[in-house]
């Protein structure tokens, strides 16, 4: 069976196993990085494409009619036809909890660094004001403890509930919001009654319509001054210039971006601007511990030796 994996630089430096998708594709044809223009030349004649980023569209489906499995290393499908996958009997497969562990992880380190103001105080340190200081301890910026304050969460799947376990061990409470356009789930809060309440917001829903801009102007004005959020999710979510606003006046405590909604960020973002207080952003790298990249190839395989043996495993067509 014939295979190409269009993407794999996206998700390896070239320090990863590659063993168990040879395994279940012998002679797949690896390709680091792929053009989006050159997408439609390096899947004709497929039966199975792997992909991260890449989008594969219903026409490209439809001029190959041999292919079989759209595999992704994510679990966002937002660059797949999906309706028109299963229009044309294409499977489309993709990751659900591979990337956990790093993901809580990046929540918490970036959500203690802003507690704890670990960027301000190195550079007091190493600038000389602590050397010049009259006591042991200088402490100009505020800490807070974690303990007792509210942390809600919106999106609580694998992430999301990984997130609350180790907010819990931290002795945080935990709130859980409805997620805007899914099914009002029992004790859980909309969010317009919970920003209020929390000290710190960690996002990890989908983007969808009802998700875009879920954070703009009027929610950052309905929380606490003091307040952080985190986005390990999509870029979307948020109002960027909404939240560049807000941290530079001095309305929110601190923010925690690991995501934009362009990626890279090629024509720039109001977040990106280094004069924003309290703002830590990272480049898409929460999921990205060696660990969970492994294990995203071997699940990536797992998904393809199932659909070989006819099993659905994955599926989200």
């Amino acid at each position: 069976m014939r295979g190409v994996f269009l993407d794999l630089g996206t998700v390896s430096n070239g320090d990863l196993d590659t063993g168990s998708l040879l395994a279940a594709l012998p002679g797949l044809v690896i390709h680091e990085q792929t053009a989006q223009q050159e997408v439609a030349a390096r899947i004709a004649g497929c039966e199975v494409v792997l992909l991260n980023k890449c989008r594969v569209t219903r026409e490209m489906m439809a001029r190959n009619p041999q292919l079989r499995l759209v595999a992704l290393t994510a679990t966002g499908v937002d660059n797949v036809d999906v309706a028109a996958a299963r229009e044309l009997g294409v499977g489309v497969a993709n990751l659900v909890d591979y990337c956990t562990p790093s993901v809580v992880q990046h929540v918490f380190a970036v959500l203690l660094s802003l507690t704890h103001r670990l960027p301000e105080y190195d550079r007091l340190a190493r600038s000389g004001g602590w050397g010049r200081a009259d006591r042991f301890s200088v402490f100009p910026f505020p800490i807070r403890e974690l303990r007792g304050r509210v942390i809600a969460i919106v999106g609580f799947g694998a992430l999301g509930r990984g997130v609350a376990r180790v907010a819990e061990a931290f002795g945080m409470q935990v709130r859980v919001a409805n997620r805007p356009g899914a099914e009002r789930q029992p004790g859980r809060l909309d969010l317009a009654e919970l920003l209020p309440q929390a000290d710190v917001l960690s996002l990890h829903c989908p983007l969808t319509p009802a998700t875009r801009g879920l954070i703009g102007k009027p929610q950052l004005a309905a929380m606490k001054p003091d307040a952080v959020i985190v986005n390990t999710a999509r870029g979307g979510l948020i109002d960027a210039a909404a939240l560049a606003e807000a941290l530079r006046a001095g309305r929110l405590g601190g923010a925690g971006i690991d995501v934009l909604e362009q990626e890279p960020p090629v024509d720039g973002n109001p977040l990106l601007d280094p004069a924003i207080p309290n703002l830590i952003v990272t480049p898409h790298t929460a999921w990205a511990a060696r660990e969970s990249r492994q294990r995203c190839l071997d699940e990536l395989a797992a998904n393809v030796q199932a659909f070989l043996l006819g099993q659905r495993r994955n599926r989200v067509d």
